[in-house]
């Protein structure tokens, strides 16, 4: 039976990921990766299947609501593919962690699943890589974290974002100030989230408030903006819960101030991401001309505690795919992509095209063999659309070689002698042609 194209189609909102997209996402990773081992955290795996029961202690409605759930035969119970890694690091740590000294900084790169509306473009699975600090409360974990996510935007070669800062205590003293509940403070946290100061004046038409209140409440939506945000909450809110808030704000942006990103920081105290699940400092990293967070992130101290172990934590994660869309023209992530020889054989044996592979693999290059026999015009269009840097021709007298550039069919003459050198490409690329000798 031969399936038809429609019977083999994906399922809406998954994707394959074909080589070059596939090396580009690696090397975010690794990058990311990378800089968070530099800054002391060490890397877990987490499962892709969880008892649904268990996964669901860590999480809040939303997610347990786009969460893929269906049945064990093997236990008769409920499994579930995890929304988000976070629940899963909160349990490892409060279990297979407990009897280690705090603090613990983990690290983790995996994908996820979530129920979502198909909408056009718009993916199932999301690439996440990021960092959980726990058993710290202080100002400075929370910049750590900051820090962290700025310097690797940084490494990837960024400098047009900006990280937007919130305190969820701010408006969560707000709104506790205000006394509403119930269907009135859902869609009063609605016309904050949207910046939707009518809304919210009309809402308080309809459900009445103090006047100190009010005059809170009224100004959530316009609280965003730089460091003259700090002195109008201040002037404006009276409830203690949000002068902590603020305060603790600025205790962070003073260790910000020391690490010199002051230039990369926005602040939102209308902001309510996360409102039912984070518990002070929250951010969200984005990318000018990006409609979408690459990164998001704050504290949740009252994780932990659901699995029986009580830490304060912070953390945040990069979503790798939006990070793709913002970096994916770099010339460093076009050439991770590709493979830098191809060797056409032009000999009658195979001796010489092999021990010339493992000279270019020993110094670092990956190099391919073109094992299929076909003419020097077929095996250079092969490496042009392999996406492959260059042709390395070996001649009918093994001491013939020459290099023939994939992009511009330019071709340059070398020696064995040039074979073993790291610098081979880098002279590669930078000549102009036959007359063309070698230099470091």
């Amino acid at each position: 039976m031969t399936l038809s194209p429609n019977d083999i189609a994906l399922p809406r909102g998954v994707s394959d990921f074909l080589p070059e997209a596939a090396a580009k996402i690696g090397f975010i990773e690794n990058r990311l990766l990378r800089v968070f081992e530099l800054w002391g955290f060490r890397r877990v795996i987490t499962p892709r299947l969880e008892y649904e029961d268990v996964l669901a202690t860590g999480m809040g409605d939303e997610l347990k609501g786009k969460t893929y759930r269906f049945d064990d035969r093997q236990s008769g119970r409920l499994l579930a593919l995890p929304p988000d890694i976070t629940p899963q690091i909160a349990r490892i740590a409060a279990t297979r962690m407990s009897s280690l000294p705090l603090p613990h900084r983990i690290s983790y790169s995996g994908r996820v699943l979530r129920q979502t509306e198909i909408q056009a473009g718009r993916s199932r699975e999301i690439f996440q890589t990021g960092v959980e600090l726990i058993g710290l409360d202080s100002p400075e974990a929370d910049a750590e974290m900051i820090v962290m996510a700025i310097e690797a935007m940084q490494v990837l070669g960024l400098d047009n974002f900006t990280i937007d800062l919130g305190q969820v205590e701010f408006c969560q003293g707000v709104f506790q100030a205000s006394g509403l509940s119930g269907e009135p403070l859902r869609q009063l946290r609605e016309a904050v989230s949207r910046k939707d100061s009518s809304a919210v004046m009309s809402l308080l038409k309809d459900h009445p408030v103090s006047p100190e209140s009010a005059r809170e409440l009224s100004a959530l939506p316009r609280l965003f903006g730089g460091r003259e945000v700090l002195k109008a909450a201040q002037q404006i809110v009276t409830n203690p819960r949000s002068l902590a808030a603020l305060q603790n704000l600025r205790n962070v942006l003073d260790i910000l101030d020391i690490h010199g990103v002051a230039d990369f920081l926005s602040i939102d105290l209308g902001e309510t991401r996360g409102l039912d699940y984070h518990s002070g400092i929250t951010f969200e990293g984005f990318v000018t001309g990006f409609g979408e967070p690459v990164c998001s992130g704050g504290r949740y101290d009252n994780l932990t505690v659901r699995y029986g172990f009580n830490a304060p934590a912070t953390g945040f994660t990069f979503n790798l795919l939006n990070l793709l869309q913002t970096v994916e023209r770099r010339p460093e992530l076009q050439g991770c992509a590709a493979t830098d020889f191809l060797l056409f054989n032009a000999c009658k044996g195979r001796e010489n095209v092999l021990q010339i592979a493992r000279q270019l693999r020993s110094v670092g290059y990956t190099t391919a063999r073109d094992i299929i026999r076909r003419d020097y015009a077929q095996s250079l269009e092969y490496a042009k659309k392999m996406n492959i840097r260059c042709m390395l021709v070996i001649g009918d007298d093994q001491e013939s070689y020459r290099a023939v550039r994939s992009g511009d069919g330019c071709t340059i003459p070398i020696d064995e002698s040039m074979l073993s050198r790291p610098g081979l490409m880098n002279y590669i690329e930078e000549s102009r042609g036959e007359n063309e000798t070698w230099q470091m």
